[in-house]
C-alpha cells in the first residue's frame, strides 16, 4: 500500500486545522478565506470556517493594512492570529504595520511584549500573473530585524514549518509558492513541527554544495541525482528558514565540499544569495578553489507574456551550468 500524499495547499490547510484544534487563541483572517466566500482564492482555507465558525475564520474587507493592523493588535492582546495577505506583492501595502509595529514591538518594549503573529502569503512566477502578482519578496523581509521568514520545499515541510510559525512567539512571514499548490508529496505524521532557524541537508554530497529553499529545492535534488551518474556529487541544503539563517549548517557543508552555488527564484541582485555568498566569503577560506556562484531570476519585473516570463526565471539549465562551472 502506497503512502498517502497531499498537495502543498492541503499541507497549509492541515497545519491551520491542527493549530485551530489545538489552541483556542488561534484564529484566521484574510480576504475571502471563509467558506461563504469560497475558502480563499486558491481554496487553501476551504472547510475551516465551517468546522470552526466564522468567529475563528474571518473574511475581511480588501485592505491589507487593516488585516495586518488587526492581526498585530490581536497578537498584542494574547491571540495567535494567522493573517492571509492574498499575494506577496500586496505586503507592500501593509509594510508599516509589519515593519514598524510587528517586527519592532518586542525590541521597543524591552522584551516585555511579543507578537505571536503569522502572515501567510503566496507568490511565484510561471502562471502569467504579471509583475504585480508574482514577486518573491523574501529578501525585503529578511532584511528587517525581528521578522522570521520561512518557506517550505515539500508538502510535509510546509505543514511542519507553518505549524511551528503559528506557535512561535515572534512574527513570522510564511511564503507559499502558488504554482506548486497542486503538486503532491508524502503526507507528514500528525503533529509534525519543524524547528525554525534550522536548515536541512536534503542530499549529502562531496563535490559542491547547492543552497536553496522553496520551489527550486526539488529541482536541484532531481538535477543532483542526474549529475551523480557522471560522478559529480552534489550536496543539497534546504534553508527552510531564510531568517534567521542557519549559518552553521551552511558553513559546515561548504567547508566540506569547498564549492557553493546558491539558487533562488527571486531576482539575483541584492537577493538572499548575496547574503549567503558574503557569509561564506567572510567565514570560510574557499577563495583558492572557486568563488560562490548565484543563480536567480533576471533583474526586471516579472513579465506577463509566457515566453518572456520563462526567460526571466531561473532555470534548471542555469543551475546545471553553475554546478559544472565550480565542480
Amino acid at each position: 500500500m502506497s503512502a498517502p500524499t497531499i498537495t502543498f495547499a492541503q499541507a497549509s490547510n492541515l497545519a491551520m486545522d491542527e493549530a485551530l484544534a489545538t489552541d483556542d487563541s488561534v484564529f484566521l483572517l484574510g480576504e475571502d478565506i471563509a467558506d461563504r466566500e469560497g475558502g480563499g482564492v486558491a481554496k487553501v482555507t476551504a472547510g475551516l470556517s465551517t468546522k470552526y465558525g466564522a468567529h475563528r475564520v474571518r473574511s475581511t474587507p480588501i485592505s491589507e493594512q487593516a488585516i495586518a493592523g488587526a492581526a498585530v493588535g490581536a497578537a498584542l492582546a494574547g491571540m495567535r492570529p494567522v493573517a492571509e495577505i492574498m499575494l506577496a506583492n500586496f505586503l507592500s501595502v501593509a509594510m508599516d504595520q509589519i515593519v514598524n509595529h510587528a517586527a519592532k514591538i518586542r525590541f521597543m518594549s524591552g522584551g516585555q511584549t511579543g507578537v505571536p503573529l503569522t502572515i501567510r502569503t503566496m507568490s511565484g512566477a510561471g502562471m502569467s500573473s504579471g509583475g504585480q502578482h508574482s514577486d518573491m519578496p523574501e529578501a525585503w523581509l529578511a532584511h528587517v530585524p525581528g521578522l522570521k521568514v520561512v518557506t517550505g520545499s515539500s508538502p510535509a515541510e510546509v505543514k511542519g514549518l507553518l505549524l511551528s510559525c503559528i506557535f512561535d512567539d515572534d512574527p513570522c512571514i510564511f511564503l507559499e509558492t502558488m504554482p506548486t499548490y497542486w503538486d503532491k508529496g508524502p503526507a507528514p505524521e500528525p503533529g509534525l513541527r519543524i524547528p525554525l532557524g534550522k536548515a536541512n541537508v536534503v542530499r549529502p554530497g562531496s563535490d559542491v554544495t547547492v543552497i536553496s529553499y522553496g520551489r527550486p529545492v526539488a529541482q536541484v535534488v532531481a538535477l543532483a541525482e542526474r549529475l551523480a551518474a557522471e560522478g559529480i556529487s552534489v550536496e543539497v541544503v534546504d534553508l527552510r528558514t531564510v531568517a534567521p539563517l542557519d549559518k552553521e549548517t551552511v558553513l559546515a557543508s561548504v567547508a566540506k565540499t569547498g564549492r557553493a552555488v546558491v539558487v533562488h527564484e527571486a531576482v539575483t541582485q541584492f537577493g538572499v544569495g548575496a547574503e549567503v555568498s558574503a557569509l561564506i566569503a567572510e567565514e570560510l577560506d574557499v577563495s583558492a578553489r572557486t568563488p560562490v556562484v548565484r543563480v536567480g531570476s533576471r533583474n526586471c519585473p516579472v513579465p506577463f507574456t509566457r515566453v518572456l516570463e520563462q526567460g526571466y526565471m531561473y532555470s534548471v539549465d542555469r543551475i546545471e551550468a553553475a554546478i559544472r562551472k565550480v565542480a
